[in-house]
């Protein structure tokens, strides 16, 4: 089984980075986290290991309402929250690809009907956003 959903999109990191946000706030999500994982190379581990690596940023996506349902439903499933949607572009590419977690994941790890509504819910969105990004 593949745990992302993927789009690789002809357009600039930069222009993919804020479009993806749009798309995420289009279908209900909140971005409650950032990582830039190329400066934490590059602080860490030295500019080359950042160039290596290329841009490669990690937004934590929350919708709140599915995230109630969810934690309602499975409070231990907040271990698996926020959905993670990844935006990088390796050095010398050119098309920047976005991934976003499966949350078909979290119903392998739990088993709750109710928990499958709400990753179901979350997918359909999560690939709504997607799509959005492959028309742009």
């Amino acid at each position: 089984m593949s745990y992302t959903y993927t789009a690789v999109v002809p357009m600039s990191w930069t222009d993919a980075l804020e479009k993806t946000r749009a798309a995420l706030a289009g279908q209900g999500f909140g971005i409650l986290s950032e990582i830039n994982v190329r400066d934490t190379f590059a602080a860490k581990l030295g500019e080359d290991a950042a160039q290596t690596l290329g841009e490669y940023v990690i937004l934590g996506a929350c919708n709140p309402q599915l995230a109630s349902r969810a934690l309602a439903a499975e409070p231990e499933i907040g271990a698996l929250l926020p959905c993670n949607v990844v935006v990088r572009r390796g050095p010398g590419e050119a098309e920047t690809t976005v991934q976003a977690i499966d949350p078909e994941t979290m119903v392998q790890l739990s088993g709750s009907p109710a928990v499958r509504e709400v990753a179901d819910d979350a997918g359909a969105r999560l690939r709504a956003a997607l799509a959005e990004l492959d028309e742009a």
